[in-house]
């Protein structure tokens, strides 16, 4: 006599999940072991290894492995049991995402004419705007993100960029 089990388990529990994570997966396997080593120099000497044009895209590939292999695991042990999860994504309203192009299109298009700083915080102020933003002292970071940033890059890791237009 054989037994039929009724509650069948799958093996996935959310496959979107699964399949999400394991596409950033082979992309970031990809970026770490072929795109990295073959397409950006190194130059022969090098003071010190943080200063490799290679060490920023290697962290932010390491970085893609260890998220789609947590994608990965979530797709299989937690279920997308619908609304109550939360992990459905709503649209936003059109105006919102036109907002955002826009903010894009102002850092890229004024950073040479205006500098790092200006249009970063102009971005930043359209992102605000774009998603409604009602705590007063929030705007502040409008100013801190793009001014810490710059000097982050400026500073630390020794990238030239146009700070001021003055």
């Amino acid at each position: 006599m054989t037994k039929s089990h009724p509650s069948h388990r799958m093996l996935l529990k959310d496959p979107l999940d699964v399949v999400a994570g394991v596409l950033l997966l082979c992309f970031s396997l990809f970026l770490l072991l072929y795109l990295i080593p073959n397409h950006i120099g190194e130059p022969p000497i090098l003071q010190n290894p943080m200063m490799s044009p290679r060490w920023l895209p290697t962290i932010v590939g390491w970085l893609l492995v260890v998220f789609s292999a947590l994608m990965i695991i979530q797709g299989v042990l937690v279920a997308d049991n619908g609304e109550e999860s939360g992990r459905r994504f709503e649209r936003g309203p059109w105006l919102r995402f036109a907002l955002m192009v826009l903010a894009l299109v102002v850092y890229v298009g004024l950073f040479e004419m205006l500098g790092a700083i200006i249009s970063g915080i102009l971005a930043t102020l359209i992102l605000f705007v774009a998603h409604p933003v009602r705590t007063l002292w929030v705007y502040s970071l409008a100013v801190a993100f793009p001014v810490g940033v710059s000097l982050l890059f400026t500073e630390v890791m020794n990238v030239p960029l146009p700070m001021l237009p003055f």
